[in-house]
Parts: C-alpha cells; sequence; structure tokens
C-alpha cells in the first residue's frame, strides 16, 4: 500500500538525509570529479564575506603587503637664496684680487709681503673648514693647522732650492700629529677612524696654498700665478652670480647650485685666462694661457660644487648647522687651495 501523494505530484522532492556519496569507479572509466565538502551559507559569508564584481577601469584590489610598504617620500627642493649667492661671488672676487695683487708684490728676496698675504687665507681656511667639519679636538686640530700653514710659508720662503718636497713633510706631520692628539682624548677617540678625513683635508689645505709662494719663485711663476688665479676668480664669481639669476638645471634637490653656473664659470674663467696670454710675455701664448686657466677654473668651480654637496649631505644626516659665515666661506676658499697646486703643476707641465 503507497503512501498519498500531495498534489505537486511529478516533482521530484529533496530528500531529507544527506546525499550519497560518489560510488567507487569502476575500471575503465574515469573517475568522477572531486566535490569538496559542503559548506553553509553562513559559514561562507563569515570567512570571505559576498564578493563583489570589479567595474571596468577600477584597479586590482591590493595585497596586505602592498598597503603596508610606506611610500616614497618626496624631498621638496632647497631654495636658493639670491642675496647670498651675490655675497659669496663677491667674497670669491676679493679673494682672488687680493691673492693676484698679493702675488704682484713679490720679486727675487722680497717674498714676505706675499707670505703675510697667504698666511691671512689659511688662517680664513682653518677657521672656516674646521667650523664647518668640526672634527673631534676642533681646536687642537685648528690649532695644529695653523702651525703647519705658518711653518709652510717659512718653508716656502727660506729654502735654498724651490720645491714642494718641504711643505709635504709638513703637511704628513701635521696630519700625524692631529691624529695622535684626538688619540689622546678617550672622548674624541671613537671619532678618530670617522674624521680622518676631514683632518686630511684642514692640513692638506693650508699647506696648498704654501704652493703659491713656491711658485713665485719660479721664473714665469708670478705670471702662472695671475693667469691661474684670475682664472679661478672669475671661474667662481661667474659661477656663484649666475646662480643667483638662473639657478637651472638643478644638479640636485638638496644642492641650492645650478649646472649653468659651473659650465658659464669654466667657460668665462678660460677666456679670461686666454686674453690674459695674450698680453703677458713669452713663454705665455693665449693658447698656453687657456689651457692652464681651464684647468685651474675647472678645479675651483668643481671644488666649489663639492663642497656643497658635502654640505647638504651633513644636513641630511641629521648634523647641527655650522657657523653661518665659516659655512658659505668654506667654498671659495677650499676652490683657491686646491687651484694653487694645479698651477704649479701645470707650469711645471707646460711652461
Amino acid at each position: 500500500m503507497f503512501p498519498s501523494t500531495s498534489p505537486d505530484a511529478g516533482r521530484e522532492t529533496w530528500p531529507d538525509g544527506p546525499r550519497p556519496g560518489p560510488t567507487a569507479p569502476t575500471r575503465g572509466q574515469p573517475p568522477a570529479p572531486r566535490t569538496g565538502p559542503a559548506v553553509a551559507d553562513g559559514e561562507r559569508r563569515e570567512r570571505g564575506g559576498p564578493r563583489r564584481a570589479r567595474r571596468s577601469g577600477e584597479p586590482a584590489r591590493r595585497s596586505e603587503d602592498d598597503i603596508d610598504e610606506p611610500e616614497e617620500e618626496v624631498v621638496p627642493p632647497v631654495e636658493v637664496r639670491r642675496p647670498l649667492a651675490l655675497t659669496i661671488a663677491g667674497f670669491a672676487a676679493l679673494l682672488g684680487v687680493g691673492l693676484v695683487l698679493g702675488a704682484q708684490t713679490s720679486g727675487p728676496g722680497h717674498r714676505l709681503p706675499f707670505a703675510f698675504i697667504v698666511f691671512g687665507v689659511q688662517l680664513l681656511f682653518v677657521l672656516a673648514w674646521a667650523m664647518a667639519m668640526r672634527p673631534p679636538a676642533l681646536l687642537l686640530v685648528a690649532g695644529i693647522s695653523a702651525v703647519v700653514a705658518a711653518l709652510a710659508d717659512v718653508a716656502a720662503v727660506r729654502t735654498d732650492v724651490a720645491g714642494l718636497a718641504p711643505l709635504g713633510y709638513l703637511a704628513a706631520g701635521g696630519f700625524l700629529a692631529a691624529v695622535l692628539g684626538q688619540l689622546v682624548r678617550r672622548v674624541d677617540r671613537v671619532r678618530v677612524t670617522d674624521s680622518l678625513g676631514a683632518t686630511l683635508l684642514i692640513v692638506v689645505g693650508v699647506v696648498a696654498f704654501g704652493t703659491l709662494i713656491v711658485l713665485s719663485r719660479i721664473p714665469a711663476g708670478t705670471q702662472a700665478i695671475t693667469v691661474c688665479l684670475t682664472a679661478s676668480g672669475v671661474a667662481l664669481t661667474v659661477a656663484r652670480l649666475t646662480d643667483a639669476v638662473l639657478p637651472w638645471p638643478r644638479l640636485a634637490p638638496q644642492v641650492p647650485r645650478g649646472a649653468a653656473g659651473v659650465v658659464a664659470g669654466a667657460m668665462v674663467g678660460t677666456l679670461i685666462s686666454a686674453l690674459l696670454g695674450g698680453y703677458l710675455v713669452a713663454p705665455f701664448t693665449p693658447t698656453r694661457a687657456a689651457v692652464i686657466g681651464l684647468v685651474a677654473a675647472v678645479t675651483a668651480v668643481l671644488t666649489d660644487l663639492a663642497v656643497g654637496y658635502a654640505e647638504a649631505g651633513r644636513l641630511m644626516a641629521g648634523e647641527p648647522p655650522t657657523m653661518w659665515v665659516a659655512r658659505h666661506m668654506q667654498g671659495p676658499l677650499g676652490g683657491f687651495a686646491l687651484a694653487a697646486p694645479a698651477a704649479y703643476a701645470m707650469c711645471m707641465l707646460f711652461l
């Protein structure tokens, strides 16, 4: 006797119990596709939530690793201050004029006036670079550098044969004395290895100015000083004046300098040295004067630019800014310091 059926007879009804699993596959027939366990609708919503269709043009969903990555911080460019650039240009021009006029006072048996002028520039160099770089035992390094500068000037004036060997010995001795003085103090001993470069630059820089006195004792050396220091002074001045008017294109956002000033300074300095070569006596010619002037001008402007990069690096590292006057005198002084041995080398090679 069959049970009675509802009026909706003929429709397939859902069984009350669970569905029977798939039967074992018979030999020669492929297995049925595997199906995962049945998941309730509420459990599915708790796990992932409802899926939403991505519209056209909408970016794909980012993973958690992409969300946690910090965005790259954009550093705003440093403002180029026009009055400051004009002031540095004026200082570079005055420094070049003083050194060139001092070289004209030098003569056989009459080197002391030029030596006093060079020693004054060396003291400015020690003050600016020591205050800007702040090596350990600052006063000790500055004092040793000043003593080395005085001894280098005396050696350049008093030696029988004009040469750079006494200056090299003094530079090495001054550097060793400054390093040993830093090692004596326990507080500064940890920072000595980090400040070797700063100490070396200060000591070698003051000795480099002494090469001008040695060069003034060589035939045609005074004329070489005039050509090289004029080219360097003009290059530094034009570069800073161009930065005050057109600091473009910027070489780095953190350095308030432009490539136009560097290139224009080197070109104008070379042109002025070539013009001077036409008025000087033999062995100078416009071509030779242009070559040695180009080397001196490029050396000066690149040193000034490198000082700007070093100052920007110290500020980005979190070091406190140094004395305002010393920080901005550092570039022109460094440019003339390296232009002096460049002038000596070019005089020995081309004249």
